[in-house]
């Protein structure tokens, strides 16, 4: 809606201003809370898109949101023939690193989705860095990742969205620079179903969700999503961060379908070993991992994370959360002059 004099406005309290970013579901805003003068992100996607999902990334980030603190979760596991109850340890946690949600409504010719406003990307850090992590801040990634992939599977989601631009730090502003926030719920899934409490069936030929750099060999092969397929490709990210690059990036083909082909022909074609050559064991030891999962099988994230952590100490880091960027300064979106927060 429009305020007085012309000012773009969602809900009562929030001034459009410049754009900062966009993607496929429209573009991104910088804006501002006129209760608190503080600065938010506005996610804005078209009213007409023909693929709406604003609304479904709203309504995740609400579940993501809200925690029972120590509740059991009821997972039936087919293989087993029966319910298991697990301890959600992820509540322990927290929603640590799940960006605010503060509206979502409509804006002109637009639904609008009023968000908490975070630091830069880890393909941004990425890049500042010289394209390529030190062991020790790729380690200090994969903990905290595994610990945001366990709670939104822990909600009954499973991502299937991870790159590097997907992961943001927060803003020094607000002294959270030093917690990756997991963002863009639009590709997220239910996978346990609302009405029977039941695991999604295994199924075949689906299309592909995801950034093919990424994406699991069984996504490659047209299977069902389930959680080993949001940890596997977090592995093939660690490995970029590691090596600057991955095997299969820069194929050239034809079209995207054959793209996406050579891309997954080359991921099975590689062995782990090949993959993780001249890095540590424990980086081929999780790939290993999370491929022999099971579609229905509920990941052991703490073994995960403590094969990394473990590493680190062997390693003898300092526990001083000082990541390779720490010492950069980035460049924010509402560092520059409010007269552009049109």
């Amino acid at each position: 809606m429009t305020g007085s004099a012309g000012v773009l406005m969602v809900g009562p309290n929030f001034r459009v201003g410049k754009k900062i970013g966009c993607g496929n579901f429209g573009e991104l805003r910088l804006g501002k809370n006129l209760y608190n003068n503080e600065h938010v992100a506005i996610k804005m996607e078209p009213m007409k898109s023909k693929a709406p999902q604003l609304h479904l990334e709203y309504r995740f980030y609400k579940l993501l949101g809200t925690h029972d603190i120590g509740a059991s979760v009821a997972v039936y596991e087919p293989h087993l023939n029966k319910h298991k109850f697990y301890m959600d340890y992820s509540a322990l946690i927290g929603k640590e690193g799940i960006p605010e949600v503060y509206y979502f409504g409509p804006c002109g010719k637009y639904n609008a989705l009023v968000m908490e406003l975070l630091g830069p990307s880890l393909e941004d850090l990425f890049d500042a860095c010289g394209r390529r992590f030190t062991l020790k801040t790729v380690l200090m990634i994969a903990t905290q990742l595994l610990h945001r992939i366990e709670y939104v599977h822990g909600r009954h989601l499973i991502y299937r969205d991870v790159k590097p631009e997907n992961f943001l730090i927060g803003r020094s502003a607000n002294r959270k620079d030093k917690v990756i926030h997991i963002i863009d719920f639009g590709l997220a899934k239910e996978y346990i179903d609302l009405e029977t409490n039941k695991h999604i069936p295994y199924r075949e030929h689906k299309s592909l969700t995801g950034t093919a750099r990424y994406m699991s060999i069984n996504t490659h092969l047209g299977k069902e999503q389930s959680r080993r397929d949001d940890l596997e490709a977090l592995g093939h990210m660690f490995m970029y961060f590691l090596r600057g690059s991955l095997p299969w990036q820069g194929l050239k083909a034809d079209t995207l379908k054959e793209r996406y082909q050579k891309i997954g022909d080359t991921k099975r074609a590689t062995p782990i070993d090949v993959l993780c050559e001249g890095h540590p064991e424990e980086m081929a030891t999780y790939l290993r991992y999370v491929r022999r999962l099971d579609f229905f099988e509920t990941p052991d994230y703490e073994y995960l994370r403590k094969l990394f952590m473990d590493l680190y100490e062997k390693r003898g880091y300092a526990d001083d959360t000082e990541f390779d960027w720490s010492d950069k300064t980035m460049p924010s979106p509402s560092a520059e002059s409010d007269a552009k927060t049109e």
